[in-house]
């Protein structure tokens, strides 16, 4: 029994033991709140010991503004949640806080602070909706600061998202903390807060402990303030409200009147194929007094009815369209129009005909390929057809008034020809497919044929000149056609006349006609160069002006004159008093000569072809050459009847005759003076001449005196005008697509540097650089059928997007320059500063995701140009002025502020306390004990409130 009373009382030792030990508490483990404030200790010294520049190695994130704030974040979990804490900081470390002028975080602006710390909660809302758990949470971010000697300022959002509530603290050293509080009121902010009366008096109560009317006490208060000014928007309703009640006044029927609203684009180039919208919706004016003392809500009352014209600076701000910033390739304009004729061009090569494509949609039962192959209906096939080739008045000139220089590089065709008007309206002819542009290329050949045919004049085309053959082969072809039909037109006109001109002599006939006194050049390579005898006006060269002067040329040009009447002169378009014929010492006559024949650029290639493949190139060029030679040669014979080979040669290539005069130091002048004396004169043939002359002798021996109005025409319009059309009906459709691609591009370009932008050296640099990397592109375009290289299709698509890139920095000049007529410096700020935003993302493709940054740069007015920024705030009509209830005061032509910003600030010396008796000097001096940041509009108000004191 013994035993068992003793094991008993053992048992129950051991139960009280355990008892005292289930009641003891050990403080060497911590909490989870303690690990908690020990994680968030370890990371901010970690960013504390890294520094900004670090940390931006590190990979901090700029935030979305332009005065160089990034951030870092790190996450927590405490108690089964997640926090993620966020530094905000900037690399640069003056100590002062930025101004207005700049762009500001949110809680930058509202507390005034500079770096700063953020914890929230990682859900839905991020903000903390317990208000002992965001208490919990500062108090925990507030120890691990001060743990690190740190005095960034820390915050938690709190209440709901839309309030946009913060609490906040800050450790500003050993004796002063500083707490932070903000909220939002979204709906009935009373009326006196909505005067500066009243907020001022809401500042004052913050810290005035006094049971008189604060409006009664006077306060040292210093404020700032920023107001908003939109520029005025004028919706439909307003605009159709005007014109009913102009309309009425007027006695006329307001449902009869048709009322539409132009474009701001309507004078703007491209308004003819599309419209866009304005980029700059209007412009955000902020009027900002930077210090203002108050001492009674008196003066405030008074500061209200202020002119925004006081402020102390003024700063503007474009406000651009929502889809403006957005490059996604869904804005219409040249450059997505573009894109898709490159997709056209991509498919050209399924077919050998374009008639094939237009039968593939008729014989497609397929819904699919009928929907992505939009052709329009005929009504406005016509409607292209008849501005192209109805609706022109006469040709238009050849070279365009807004080419610019670099264009020429591009092988395309002129913006005023036929064809690059053809391009443009094929742009917009249903989707740009390549179906539609079968259907519209065949009825524009049959519209060609159609003048040709009739003898039409071929519009939008110069019916003479020289073929350009830095265009492109289709606007060649175009160009003979047009020529081709005015020759056919001038035939018809001879014959129908000759009867009644029988009797007229050839020569004075061909005299009216100045384009033929002098000999059109020849291949140097055969005969040499070939000097001109004849001027402008005269035609007949210096020497026989100098001659004509002098009366003894005057006797021999006389006597000469009567001598050839005996014979049948005939195709004279002058005499040459300072050349005579070596046998019968007669005046030379220049003859008149017919044209030489036109030649496209497959035509010159052909010829190319043609002697390369001939063993003496030399002999083929010789006969390429014969026609033009032997008319040349019966136009001399027949206005010089007793000319010699000899005298052809120095007439058509004086190089190739050697005059002994010249070896002896004799003048040309003296050599005719003295012809009378001394005949033949002395000369002879070059060598080269005396060596290939036999050919160009036997020529000479052939050819036939005839005039050139006798000859046959050198260019047959008749078989030249059908090889065009031939050339025009069996063209491949990957030849037409290669030179449409190039043609389209420069007539786009052409379009828009027309565009009226000012004297803004960006754009015209950027559009000189546009044009050289279209022609170095582009040139590798009319060889894609050949190699069916894909890298040309990518290389044609990306300059797609800079030509959209350019196209859009153009439409914002445009509408800087309309805006700011009379001050153009500030349309040149500001694009200037949109520019160098810009610049970055052109080329590049889109500006989506991250990468996308909003354009906030503000622009400083001077003084001067104050009256033109307000100017452009109208005064509200009589229909707008009673649909508003002006709740604020500083009224700018009639218009009140959309937002208006106030920061009122208390200061105080806190030398004598008894918290800082023995402080450092900085605490010694004054600081900003109580601070408030208003932000309101006529509908909400938000108060951020910053208090300063000695805990």
């Amino acid at each position: 029994m013994a035993s068992t009373s003793n094991s008993k009382n053992i048992a129950e030792d051991e139960e009280e033991e355990e008892e005292e030990l289930a009641r003891f508490d050990d403080f060497t483990l911590s909490s989870s709140w303690e690990r908690f404030i020990s994680d968030i200790e370890v990371v901010c010294r970690q960013w504390l010991a890294d520094g900004p520049q670090n940390l931006l190695v590190k990979g901090a994130v700029p935030m979305d503004l332009s005065n160089g704030l990034y951030k870092v974040k790190s996450e927590f979990k405490y108690a089964m949640k997640s926090y993620c804490m966020e530094y905000y900081f900037k690399t640069t470390n003056d100590g002062k806080v930025a101004d207005w002028n700049q762009t500001l975080h949110d809680l930058q602006l509202s507390f005034g602070v500079k770096e700063f710390v953020v914890i929230a909660p990682q859900s839905a809302s991020g903000v903390v909706l317990d208000s002992p758990e965001a208490s919990k949470l500062l108090s925990a971010v507030a120890i691990a600061l001060s743990n690190c000697s740190s005095l960034w300022p820390a915050f938690v959002p709190v209440h709901d998202p839309s309030r946009k509530a913060y609490i906040g603290i800050q450790n500003m050293g050993t004796v002063f903390t500083r707490r932070f509080e903000a909220d939002r009121i979204g709906s009935q902010v009373p009326i006196k807060l909505m005067h500066l009366e009243g907020l001022y008096e809401l500042f004052v109560s913050k810290f005035a402990y006094t049971r008189m009317d604060v409006s009664m006490q006077q306060f040292k208060i210093h404020f700032k303030m920023r107001l908003t000014y939109r520029t005025p928007t004028y919706d439909d309703d307003d605009e159709l409200h005007e014109a009913d009640v102009g309309i009425m006044e007027s006695g006329g029927n307001a449902e009869s009147e048709t009322r539409k609203k132009t474009q701001w684009d309507d004078d703007c180039p491209w308004s003819e194929w599309y419209t866009t919208d304005d980029p700059v919706k209007g412009f955000e004016l902020l009027a900002i007094w930077s210090e203002i003392t108050a001492e009674s809500s008196l003066e405030m009352a008074e500061l209200e009815n202020a002119s925004p014209l006081e402020a102390e600076k003024w700063f503007l701000h474009p406000c651009f369209s929502e889809n403006f910033d957005i490059s996604d390739g869904k804005t219409v304009g040249f450059a997505s129009q573009l894109c898709l004729l490159v997709k056209a061009l991509e498919r050209s090569l399924e077919a050998q005909f374009m008639e094939d494509f237009v039968s593939a949609i008729e014989n497609s039962g397929s819904e699919n390929a009928k929907s992505s192959a939009v052709i329009p209906p005929p009504t406005v096939l016509d409607r292209v057809l008849k501005d192209l080739f109805h609706q022109v008045a006469e040709a238009q000139p050849y070279l365009s008034t807004g080419e610019h220089k670099g264009s020429r590089a591009i092988k395309g065709a002129p913006l005023d020809s036929l064809f690059a008007q053809f391009c443009l309206h094929a742009l917009w002819f249903g989707n740009c497919n390549i179906h539609a542009i079968a259907v519209l290329w065949i009825e524009f050949v049959r519209e060609v044929r159609w003048c040709w045919e009739e003898s039409q004049p071929l519009p939008r085309m110069p019916a003479n000149g020289i073929i350009d053959l830095s265009t492109c082969l289709i606007n060649q072809k175009l160009h003979m056609l047009a020529i081709c039909i005015d020759r056919q037109r001038q035939q018809g006109t001879k014959l129908s006349d000759v009867s009644r001109h029988d009797d007229t002599p050839d020569y004075k006939e061909d005299l009216q006609d100045h384009r033929f006194l002098s000999p059109h050049e020849v291949s140097e390579g055969f005969d040499g160069e070939r000097e001109s005898q004849s001027t402008s006006n005269g035609l007949l060269g210096p020497k026989t002006e100098e001659a004509s002067s002098n009366p003894k040329h005057h006797e021999i040009a006389t006597s000469t004159f009567s001598k050839s009447s005996e014979h049948d002169r005939r195709g004279s378009a002058g005499a040459l008093p300072a050349m005579m014929l070596l046998h019968s010492r007669e005046i030379m006559h220049a003859p008149v000569t017919q044209d030489p024949p036109l030649m496209t650029e497959d035509m010159h290639e052909e010829r190319l072809r043609a002697a390369e493949a001939s063993a003496d190139s030399f002999s083929f060029s010789a006969q390429l050459e014969k026609e033009i030679l032997v008319s040349d040669m019966s136009a001399f014979k027949a206005a010089n009847p007793d000319a010699v080979f000899e005298d052809f040669i120095r007439w058509h290539s004086p190089k190739d005759w050697e005059d002994d005069y010249s070896e002896i130091g004799i003048s040309q002048t003296s050599t005719v003076e003295g012809s009378k004396n001394e005949w033949p004169p002395r000369g002879r043939l070059s060598k080269r001449m005396s060596e290939y002359g036999s050919s160009w002798r036997k020529i000479w021996n052939e050819a036939p005196a005839l005039q050139a109005s006798k000859q046959k025409p050198l260019l047959d319009p008749n078989r030249e005008g059908e090889k065009v059309l031939h050339y025009l009906e069996t063209l491949r459709p990957h030849q037409l697509l290669e030179q449409m691609v190039c043609t389209a591009f420069r007539a786009a370009a052409d379009t828009l540097n027309q565009t009226s932008f000012g004297d803004l050296k960006q754009m015209t640099t950027k559009i000189g650089q546009l044009y050289l990397t279209m022609s170095s592109t582009l040139r590798y375009v009319q060889s894609y059928s050949r190699s069916g290289d894909g890298d040309i299709i990518k290389d044609v698509r990306r300059l797609c997007v800079i030509f959209g890139h350019v196209e859009k920095l153009l439409t914002l000049a445009a509408s800087l320059h309309r805006n700011f007529l009379q001050a153009p410096s500030l349309a040149e700020a500001i694009f200037s500063d949109y520019y160098d935003y810009y610049q970055q993302n052109m080329g590049s493709g889109s500006m989506q995701g991250d990468s996308k940054k909003e354009f906030k740069k503000k622009h400083e007015i001077r003084a001067r140009e104050r009256d033109v920024v307000a100017n452009m705030f109208t005064p509200p009509t009589a229909n707008q002025s009673w649909r508003k209830v002006l709740s604020m005061g500083n009224l700018l032509n009639g218009h009140e502020p959309t937002l208006r910003e106030i920061t009122f600030s208390k200061r105080d010396r806190v030398s004598k306390s008894y918290y800082t008796a023995s402080a450092s000097k900085f605490y010694q001096q004054e600081i900003e004990t109580y601070r408030m940041y208003v932000c309101e509009t006529s509908n909400d108000l938000r108060v951020a409130l910053a208090v300063a004191s000695c805990d």
